[in-house]
């Protein structure tokens, strides 16, 4: 870029700051009077051009600005119009800055038909005849037939490394710290190959929420192929104890034993009186029953006749 140099004292750039009304001009002409608000302020484009910006009323464009850019040769030159543009202001509602769309895609976006190559230069893998740090991938190399053009470098390996280390099945997950023990000690912890495989392996159990799924060493869960369920009772229970609840208690006043006794085997005086009254009673109910059957037996006395 070529920067012109002058020798202007100011006398085209006050010429040019000065054409705010042909720049309005040329706005309404461009997208109408009604859709040219108020004037906002001018910013300089080099020596030689200044762009002048109007608020722009244009339904649906509120916050952005008409940016008017006028331009002159010297100082005996009239004042010309470069371009009219609608341009976003610094409270205007602009769409999102476009990423390109292989950094767009997340894990979970790719469903069932999607493909998503990699680039040629991913830092994440290195061809397979390279030298490496990992001796499991340089023994994977050597191996015929394998067809593997390319494998994962330190950088792959590490950035996935923080990933396990980070997400849901990692050591700072609330089930982790909760766990009775770690991945490292179960037995059903299927470890990984290669330099990996001091920090991470598979979870084969399938009654854990990991299964199937990279758990780091130090993760664990509640089915932990060591754990133990105590049956003994949290509480201490004496060896011998006593049940009250099924005795029937009386209690017993001393000195009152043999006066009980006495009275219960020698019958009181009022009862003995009873006992003698009660025959009595019934030979009167005897003799009444006789005297009745007596009665009934004999013949009915005859009427007189004579009377």
């Amino acid at each position: 870029m070529t920067l012109l140099l002058t020798h202007d004292d100011g006398t085209i750039r006050r010429k040019l700051l000065d054409a705010v009304e042909p720049a309005r001009e040329a706005a309404a002409e461009d997208a109408g009077a009604e859709n040219v608000g108020e004037y906002v302020g001018a910013v300089g484009e080099d020596a030689f051009a200044v762009t002048h910006l109007f608020e722009s009323t244009l339904p649906g464009y509120r916050g952005w600005r008409w940016s008017v850019t006028v331009a002159t040769a010297d100082e005996e030159a009239p004042v010309t119009i470069s371009e009219v543009v609608l341009m976003p202001g610094p409270d205007a509602i602009v769409a999102p800055r476009w990423v390109p769309w292989a950094r767009r895609v997340r894990p979970g976006d790719l469903g069932v038909g999607d493909i998503f190559p990699t680039q040629p230069d991913d830092p994440r893998l290195a061809p397979a005849y390279a030298t490496l740090d990992d001796p499991e991938a340089e023994e994977v190399t050597k191996e015929i037939g394998l067809g593997r053009v390319r494998v994962m470098s330190r950088i792959g390996r590490e950035e996935a490394a923080t990933r396990w280390h980070r997400g849901e099945f990692g050591p700072r997950s609330d089930m982790a710290r909760s766990a009775p023990a770690t991945c490292g000690t179960c037995g059903f912890y299927l470890q990984l190959a290669g330099s990996l495989r001091n920090a991470f392996g598979v979870c084969g159990n399938e009654i854990s929420p990991a299964d199937g799924h990279i758990v780091h060493a130090e993760f664990g869960c509640g089915a932990h192929s060591e754990v133990e369920l105590e049956t003994s009772s949290s509480v201490p229970v004496a060896e011998l104890v006593y049940d009250d609840s099924l005795l029937d208690i009386e209690p017993v006043e001393i000195g009152t034993t043999e006066t009980t006794d006495t009275e219960d085997s020698e019958p009181s005086q009022e009862s003995q009186e009873s006992q003698k009254s009660e025959p009595a009673v019934s030979t009167e109910a005897t003799e009444v029953g006789d005297a009745s059957a007596e009665a009934a037996a004999s013949p009915r006395a005859e009427p007189d006749q004579t009377a």
